[in-house]
């Protein structure tokens, strides 16, 4: 097999070579597989393309899905998220050095008119001489209504800079928000995941309240795939995250873990609860049948396996993933469409 290299290419050529080695490499052809392999071919991020040579590599030169959502995940997002988090927050920095000037402003308009009352306190005419006691108050007149109408400038420009940067902080939690979201199925990604799961370890551990992890993958995924395209590969992820969020609503944080696999993690729930919720998404799947639209061919039943695990004191993130994952390959091997607890597989080890 020949091994991909990234050299210079003009925009148009590079596009028709990122279409054929995405048709040689049975590739996805979705939006983020696009940026995957233009930035791999186009060589301006070497890090993608240490990658995809080594997927390559070991794979006989096939690039699936998963492969093409971890690469995106590891390194397009990221990158995206912070060069638009770099834009955001140095045009956050410029509005406040703008705000801080006109502050500056302020305060020297407001020593300037104090001088100048000072001043005129200091030389106030008597009260006999009319003429020059209303030349006096003329002048403060005039000068306190320049400081008002200052004043009245200052406050409108402040308020627009407090808006602006209210705006650009709104941009800059939304972009967070999209970089924390898998775009195919609207559930949070693996970064997300990672760091709510720290979070759950890091509560848990200082509340003493149970919390349990559930580990989903969708069954026979890539022969479902190949046999009716990644089009429809796509529908049967968002229709297993739908799922998921109708039977969860709000008391889970669900994600796409990677390609077909996702995560769950229920707050205060043990191993039993954890099994519990993990069995109603798998039997609501079951009594939902999958319409292809385009022909209204009935492409049958999903299934899924799940694996579930609970917190135990001193858990990291990775052994909690890890006890969750063995009990999904136990389910994978035990024939599909079923749920497995951690102390199942335990069991089962110590039985061996």
């Amino acid at each position: 097999m020949d091994d991909l290299v990234s050299v210079p290419a003009r925009t148009d050529d590079l596009a028709e070579r990122v279409v054929a080695a995405m048709r040689e490499h049975g590739s996805p052809s979705y939006p983020r597989a696009f940026e995957v392999w233009y930035a791999h071919l186009s060589g301006e991020m070497p890090a993608v393309s240490i990658a995809m040579n080594a997927i390559l590599t070991g794979s006989d030169g096939k690039v699936s899905a998963a492969d093409i959502d971890s690469l995106y995940e590891r390194f397009i997002s990221t990158e995206r998220f912070s060069r638009q988090a770099e834009r955001t927050s140095l045009q956050v920095l410029s509005e406040i050095d703008a705000m801080m000037g006109l502050v500056d402003k302020a305060l020297g308009s407001s020593e300037l008119y104090h001088g100048r009352l000072c001043a005129m306190s200091e030389d106030v005419p008597p009260a006999t001489d009319r003429h020059k006691l209303r030349e006096w108050v003329e002048a403060l007149v005039m000068s306190t209504r320049e400081e008002v109408t200052r004043k009245a400038q200052l406050e409108a420009e402040l308020r627009n800079s407090s808006n602006e940067i209210r705006n650009l902080r709104e941009a800059l939690e939304s972009t967070r928000a999209e970089a924390l979201t898998d775009p195919l199925t609207g559930l949070a990604n693996r970064r997300h995941f990672e760091e709510m799961l720290q979070k759950s370890i890091d509560q848990a551990t200082l509340r003493r309240e149970p919390f349990a992890l559930v580990m989903a993958d969708i069954d026979f995924f890539k022969r479902f795939n190949d046999a009716h395209g990644h089009l429809t590969g796509d529908q049967v992820l968002r229709l297993v995250a739908r799922t998921m969020k109708d039977k969860f609503k709000d008391k889970a944080i669900i994600t796409r873990f990677g390609g077909e696999e996702f995560a769950i993690i229920l707050p205060e729930a043990d191993l039993i609860a954890g099994k519990f919720g993990a069995e109603t998404v798998r039997q609501a799947l079951l009594t939902r049948e999958l319409v292809k639209r385009s022909t209204n061919e009935n492409l049958g039943r999903i299934t899924i396996s799940l694996g579930v695990s609970s917190y135990r004191r001193g858990d990291t993130a990775g052994s909690l993933v890890d006890r969750a994952d063995q009990a999904l390959m136990q389910a994978k091997r035990d024939g599909r469409n079923r749920t497995v607890t951690e102390d199942v597989v335990e069991t089962a080890s110590r039985v061996a």
